[in-house]
């Protein structure tokens, strides 16, 4: 199966736009409406990691669009509409320089941190005695800034504010739609036997008005945990098990890199490009119960280009 890895260039219509490369998609501009392309790419430390991974781009694609449409009525977002399974029109967004990350269990990047003796992450204070994977007293959010070159890197709200980041009544605002979400997500997630443990949310302006932009909920921005027995495993010390890019970063971290100078990312190997691949399809199956279609990759590229066209046209 050939993934979806790269997108022309030099698509006629596009000639007089602008294109951005995201780190998982392509990114085309229309004035006041843009066309996000999801690729099969993958990064994991702020490196787009260099084989594809079949299938990524369709899923993520398509279960963020499952949870665009479910969350609207909680806070408004960018999209206009989903013409191909890989491609998202929306209005074009002026982004806030932070990304909001939402925590409801001690986990990831934050476990890290809390195992290293931190008690204070982003300006949230957290009670001693916490282990792995322990569930919080309360969602707390951990701001992150959007680095366009390098790493995002942990910020606190008092920071934001007093560097004028974001403005106080938007922040605010901001921080009741992550709230708002978080809620709706872990209420979804529950419904398909899942617990949403965190994730992520970007959030943009458009003719003066604050819109959830990007993605949500997927894999790449969310970690999920299995319901059935979580309780147990956590009892006993297990690992949880998961779906999300978590599994991604620590095979990474097992094999000497997480990003920083001087490190190489080790082989990817067939197998762990198809084990990853799986792990997308699982929670797609998980999450919408169906499984997903097959697909001609030998045509995909004319397919999005014409899904694109024929919108804009």
């Amino acid at each position: 199966m050939k993934a979806f890895n790269s997108f022309s260039e030099n698509l006629p219509y596009c000639q007089t736009r602008i294109l951005q490369k995201a780190r998982s998609g392509i990114v085309y501009y229309f004035g006041d409406t843009m066309a996000m392309v999801a690729t099969d790419r993958i990064s994991a430390f702020d490196v787009v990691l260099p084989k594809a991974i079949p299938d990524k781009g369709r899923v993520l694609n398509q279960i963020a669009a499952y949870n665009l449409q479910a969350t609207k009525s909680v806070v408004p977002n960018w999209v206009i509409n989903t013409p191909d399974p890989n491609v998202t029109i929306g209005f074009t967004c002026e982004p806030y320089a932070v990304e909001m990350v939402v925590r409801g269990y001690l986990a990831g990047h934050a476990a890290r941190e809390y195992k290293s003796g931190k008690r204070i992450i982003c300006g949230v204070a957290l009670p001693d005695g916490l282990k792995e994977n322990d569930k919080l007293p309360t969602p707390i959010i951990t701001p992150t800034t959007k680095a366009k070159v390098g790493h995002d890197e942990d910020i606190s709200r008092e920071d934001i504010l007093a560097r004028g980041i974001v403005d106080e009544n938007e922040y605010l605002q901001l921080e009741a739609y992550t709230f708002a979400l978080y809620r709706k997500g872990t209420e979804m997630a529950a419904e398909q036997g899942l617990i949403l443990v965190d994730t992520k949310y970007e959030f943009g302006k458009h003719e003066g008005k604050i819109y959830l932009i990007d993605e949500v909920h997927t894999p790449d921005s969310s970690r999920y945990f299995y319901k059935d027995g979580y309780e147990e495993r956590q009892q006993k010390g297990e690992a949880q098990k998961q779906l999300s890019k978590e599994f991604v970063r620590q095979w990474l971290i097992e094999n000497g890199f997480q990003g920083k100078e001087g490190q190489s990312v080790p082989e990817m190997t067939d197998e762990i490009v198809q084990t990853i691949s799986e792990r997308y399809q699982e929670l797609y199956r998980q999450m919408t119960g169906e499984s997903l279609a097959p697909v001609n990759y030998d045509s995909l590229l004319e397919r999005i280009e014409r899904s694109i066209v024929n919108y804009i046209n």
